[in-house]
């Protein structure tokens, strides 16, 4: 049996019809930049995670940068982060000018650990970016009062986890901007790059809308120098059908999550994914950690088993941030996890038949 780490066929088959429906539709006026599925879109994106405002844009890299600009965060200025997340965390940083400063995570839920926060804070630092990490929020109530009592900025990387929630409130809500990816393996998927802004704050949307723009109000007038980020029309279109199915393909990620829980119980040699009381995660990895991670992915591999590791290195050792003066051992749980972390399928399509394999394979090479 072969068992993807993703499957984009069985994703699509059945929205397939209405998906060319929704083109049609663009290919009948031709309004592919900020046509009106783009503001249709940021409309019931707003209604669904109860944000007063949502701002279209091409990724969710540039919703990062957006972010950060529209925040005012610039040269020497410092950003606190996690090192154990993707690229676009830190490099939207970076690409602002800004510096970022890296904080330990949690060993259980591989989110920023709110007990590093404080003493990584400088009179330079200007903000904090959590990151929702594999589908679960991060302690949001902590480090709202941290940031609070610093008076910094929040910016909620939510890449990998809209819909997910900490407390019965949704992510992307508490800071003063959440981003979000369409990626298209992402829990809510584009056919291509795409993502979204998202505040609670009328000015900030306005400073957002106009970035994306080039920095043009009116058109040709800039009051600032902007980026091109605008989220296409056809992605927007396509976003509009998928998004009447993410609460119940969230709803199957975490079904499939028990299943593996249930049948992983007392394998020694893995633990199976922490969540937080606090939060309902959505699951966009199910991530083990394992005491012989290279070997069990091996043995995966050989059995048709997708599986894949996020993230081998964490980023305050890579090479392009040597300059910021990290070095193997500062950050050691973001390092450890780096060693031991396994993902394996966890999308909403995959069959029992396919879990049961998944779970049997595992089981026969640490059993």
């Amino acid at each position: 049996m072969k068992v993807p780490m993703l499957d984009l066929h069985a994703q699509y088959e059945p929205l397939m019809r209405d998906i060319r429906a929704q083109l049609d539709k663009v290919f009948s006026n031709h309004h592919y930049i900020m046509g009106a599925q783009v503001k249709e879109l940021e409309d019931k994106m707003q209604s669904y995670l109860g944000i007063k405002h949502a701002v279209g844009c091409a990724s969710g890299t540039d919703a990062l940068v957006l972010a950060i600009k529209a925040l005012g965060i610039g040269h020497s200025d410092e950003v606190i982060t996690t090192p154990f997340t993707f690229f676009a965390t830190a490099s939207s940083i970076w690409r602002n000018a800004a510096r970022p400063v890296f904080a330990d995570i949690d060993p259980r839920t591989f989110n920023l650990d709110p007990d590093k926060i404080e003493a990584a804070i400088t009179p330079r630092t200007k903000a904090i970016m959590p990151v929702h990490l594999f589908g679960q929020s991060a302690d949001m109530t902590r480090i709202m009062e941290i940031a609070r009592k610093h008076d910094l900025k929040v910016i909620e990387d939510n890449a990998q986890g809209i819909g997910c929630t900490w407390d019965d409130k949704m992510s992307c809500s508490y800071g003063d901007i959440g981003t979000l990816s369409f990626f298209p393996s992402k829990n809510l998927g584009a056919m291509g790059d795409a993502g979204m802004c998202l505040t609670n704050d009328a000015d900030l949307a306005a400073r957002l809308r106009q970035l994306r723009v080039h920095g043009e109000n009116p058109k040709y007038y800039h009051k600032w120098v902007g980026f091109n980020s605008r989220l296409d029309t056809l992605q927007a279109a396509i976003l509009l059908v998928k998004l009447e199915a993410l609460a119940g393909w969230s709803a199957a990620r975490r079904a499939n999550a028990r299943f593996y829980n249930e049948h992983l119980a007392g394998v020694k040699g893995i633990t199976t994914p922490y969540i937080d009381p606090k939060a309902v995660s959505i699951y966009n990895q199910y991530t083990l950690i394992c005491d012989d991670r290279d070997g069990l992915m091996k043995h995966l591999q050989d059995k048709g088993v997708g599986c894949a590791i996020y993230y081998p290195l964490p980023l305050h050792l890579q090479e392009c941030f040597s300059d910021l003066g990290y070095k193997a051992g500062d950050l050691p749980i973001s390092e450890q996890m780096a060693q031991q972390v396994l993902s394996i399928p966890i999308y909403p399509e995959l069959t029992d038949e396919q879990k049961l394999y998944v779970v049997n394979s595992i089981r026969e090479y640490l059993i």
